[in-house]
């Protein structure tokens, strides 16, 4: 039997995910990161990207979407606290293309009176759900 860690991702809104794994990876701050059982004590932020979850006894990895927020590692514990998660499967491609879009014109468009901050987020969030579901589609869902 493999050894685990109880995962448990979460929004603002709701509980995403609560399990046993066997590694969580995920896009902290400086690079991906791997947990693995036994992980050192750990808090960083994470950015936009795709939180991958192998759940034992399943084949398929746990892909939940998480736009951005805070990783907690503690012995037999580890917490994402999302600002937003999605699971993967209810990811939706035309919306992130459309908000990819909007999110390149607001840049492209110097004159307009745009938070350039907030549009450059945007931006990063939606091509990161963008990668998410092709890294889905690759698997075959």
């Amino acid at each position: 039997m493999a050894m685990t860690v109880h995962v448990d991702v979460v929004s603002a809104e709701e509980e995403i995910f609560s399990g046993l794994a066997e590694f969580v990876a995920l896009p902290g701050e400086s690079g991906e990161l791997g947990i693995l059982p036994g992980h050192m004590p750990l808090m960083t932020r994470i950015k936009p990207g795709a939180v991958r979850v192998k759940v034992q006894n399943q084949a398929e990895e746990e892909l939940i979407f998480v736009a951005g927020g805070i990783l907690e590692v503690q012995p037999g514990l580890v917490t994402v606290l999302a600002d937003t998660a999605i699971r993967g499967s209810d990811l939706d491609e035309a919306k992130a293309m459309e908000a990819k879009k909007l999110a390149e014109e607001a840049l492209a468009n110097k004159s307009s009176q745009i938070d350039y901050a907030k549009a450059q987020a945007e931006l990063a969030e939606a091509i990161a759900q963008i990668s998410a579901i092709q890294r889905l589609r690759k698997r075959g869902h």
